[in-house]
């Protein structure tokens, strides 16, 4: 199995663990310190998600079955756990907003029962000048993290992109290197037909040499007769 898919499980497991545990504590906390953890949470699913994801593209990049079946499979287990802890955390998040929302009106009618009270006043003030404070900073963490989550989102796309031209680049270079191997082949045999038709050469100006010399020797035989009879 991959090392880098196992480096993103082990890190998948560290925030599903984290979300699960901020999640369960929910209960037990009040105000802000609730915000909190909300925005934690809605945190580590994001970070979560995008290993996913990750984990998706290393599961795809996979060429041998033997090693790409286990990692799908894991990751479809990790992929409906992730939706179990979302669905769960979206429920937390739902219950805070409503515990901010009730503390709210709980401050509008203390402040409206104690009107005369200068200095509870402002401290009220106080308080939800920093609630609101800390909502918008937590919408712009989210709001950054969806930025962030876009951006991943881009490069898990361009990494895919780049996944598929290793593929033609690949099956391109096998195509080449049977061409190759074709080419060696048929440099082979001409080598041997070129070797064989040099053989051919030899043997027939052999033949035309023996039927030269035995022509010669025929004539030197017919003329050295003819003389001896003269004589």
């Amino acid at each position: 199995m991959s090392h880098i898919f196992d480096g993103y499980e082990k890190e998948l497991l560290e925030f599903t663990a984290s979300i699960a545990r901020n999640t369960a504590s929910l209960a037990s906390l009040d105000g802000d310190a609730k915000a909190e953890r909300v925005a934690l949470i809605d945190s580590d699913v994001a970070e979560a998600e995008a290993l996913v994801r990750r984990m998706d593209l290393e599961a795809r990049s996979m060429q041998n079955p033997a090693a790409k079946d286990p990692m799908s499979a894991k990751l479809r287990e990790y992929k409906t756990e992730l939706a179990r802890l979302k669905r769960d955390a979206a429920t937390a998040a739902k219950a805070a907003s409503s515990a901010r929302s009730d503390r709210a009106q709980l401050l509008a009618g203390a402040e409206l029962d104690d009107m005369h009270a200068p200095t509870s006043h402002s401290q009220r003030e106080r308080m939800l000048h920093s609630t609101q404070r800390l909502d918008q900073t937590g919408e712009r963490i989210l709001e950054g993290k969806r930025a962030l989550l876009d951006t991943e989102e881009l490069g898990v796309s361009i990494l895919q992109d780049l996944h598929r031209q290793r593929d033609t680049i690949v099956n391109a270079r096998d195509t080449i290197h049977g061409a190759d191997d074709t080419i060696s082949k048929s440099r082979k045999i001409l080598s041997n037909m070129g070797r064989r038709i040099f053989q051919n050469k030899l043997l027939m100006y052999g033949i035309i040499g023996m039927l030269v010399f035995a022509i010669a020797l025929v004539a030197y035989f017919k003329v050295g007769g003819g003389g001896s009879k003269s004589t």
